[in-house]
């Protein structure tokens, strides 16, 4: 089949290499937010589509016969697109997703909108991890009266004041390192978008065992479509969905 994944995760990255050893014809998209991305096996689109009636005409051009949302589940924009996309195409589309984290009865969660009502939500003198990617920090850097350790994997364009802390790493993180992460920058709150997912779930765990208040934005609203929540159940409704068309 000809698929076109919409990656940025790396659950994409590992479908895209699945699917190409069953020799699929795949592309993976990637909208360039990240300079030095990992690549998948298979053909890589770079860059945006022009909203709907561009990605319709980049999927009408290239004759594909499956669309695959494996995009960050904070991509909202990107998800409407393409189910608009397929929907008006009357073309196949699956959302291979995480399951969101949920907090146990030992957490001390905040549950926010955006990323504007976390800044909100850190009290004067907060010593805060934030690990919410380069992009979007501006509200975080704006609150004067809080240290900020920012995580990422590729540096913010922006000047930053001496109160910011920037570390660059990629995940997966160990449930020890983030432990003495914390105790080393003696962080009072944790802020984290709900991303879901087994590679940085050891920050929850160390909040937890550490006292540290998470703040914790929650997913937007996407539209309804077929989805999956593992790599290996997006290969199998590509199989099921490879044996009904032929």
């Amino acid at each position: 089949m000809r698929i076109l994944i919409f990656g940025g995760t790396g659950e994409a990255i590992d479908l895209a290499n699945a699917l190409v050893r069953q020799d699929h014809e795949v592309t993976t998209s990637l909208a360039g937010v990240t300079r030095k991305p990992r690549l998948p096996n298979g053909h890589v689109h770079r860059g945006g589509f022009g909203g709907v009636d561009g990605l319709k005409d980049y999927i009408g051009r290239n004759d594909f016969q499956l669309m695959i949302d494996a995009t960050h589940a904070f991509a909202a924009t990107m998800s409407n697109h393409i189910v608009e996309a397929c929907e008006q195409l009357n073309k196949s589309h699956l959302r291979l997703t995480r399951q969101p984290w949920r907090a146990g009865p030992d957490d001390q969660w905040q549950h926010v909108e955006n990323l504007a009502q976390a800044a909100e939500r850190l009290p004067e003198g907060a010593n805060a991890l934030v690990t919410i990617g380069r992009q979007h920090i501006e509200p975080f850097v704006l609150r004067e009266d809080c240290h900020i350790v920012l995580r990422a994997i590729e540096h913010p364009e922006m000047v930053l004041p001496a109160r910011v802390t920037v570390m660059l790493e990629r995940p997966p993180f160990s449930l020890e390192g983030e432990k003495e992460l914390m105790r080393r920058y003696e962080i009072s709150h944790l802020v984290t978008k709900n991303a879901g997912g087994d590679q940085t779930v050891a920050k929850l765990e160390a909040a937890r065992q550490l006292g540290v208040e998470v703040i914790m934005i929650e997913r937007p609203a996407l539209p309804t479509a077929p989805e999956v929540f593992s790599v290996d159940g997006a290969v199998k409704f590509v199989a099921d969905h490879s044996a009904s068309a032929a």
